[in-house]
């Protein structure tokens, strides 16, 4: 690793602008290089969690597909949520309206890689600090 690369490094904020502008976008070109190989996405709403970066791109890609093909329009807003005991950054998530939230989600970065993102309903998304920033 280089000195340059060592001193950039990765935060969970930059991970969650990246999977905004995926969301955003409906494109999973710019988060797909920051995501781990045991990358981990767990939703509160569904049983199973995905356990790798490619079953989550090939999931992630069906899932935006459907929302295009459905002519739905999601948005992915950056914001803050007392989430396990702290305030931290996290994307508030919203469908057809921007008032109309569905979930949060919230990131967790390791070695200088986007390791987990884990979509949630609770704390609900009503109690989130909205920004206005909607990355692209």
């Amino acid at each position: 690793m280089t000195t340059k690369e060592q001193s950039v490094s990765l935060t969970d904020l930059q991970a969650l602008r990246e999977y905004a502008k995926m969301v955003n976008t409906m494109n999973t070109e710019h988060l797909a290089p920051l995501l781990a190989d045991d990358f981990i996405y767990e939703s509160q709403m569904v049983f199973k969690p995905i356990k790798s970066k490619i079953e989550f791109l090939d999931f992630m890609n069906s899932k935006l597909e459907t929302i295009a093909n459905c002519r739905s329009t999601v948005f992915a807003e950056m914001g803050t949520i007392e989430a396990y005991f702290k305030q931290q950054p996290c994307i508030i998530l919203a469908q057809d309206e921007k008032n109309n939230l569905i979930g949060t989600a919230l990131a967790k970065v390791e070695g200088n890689k986007l390791k987990r993102i884990d979509l949630c309903i609770f704390p609900p998304p009503e109690t989130a600090e909205r920004s206005g920033e909607y990355p692209k």
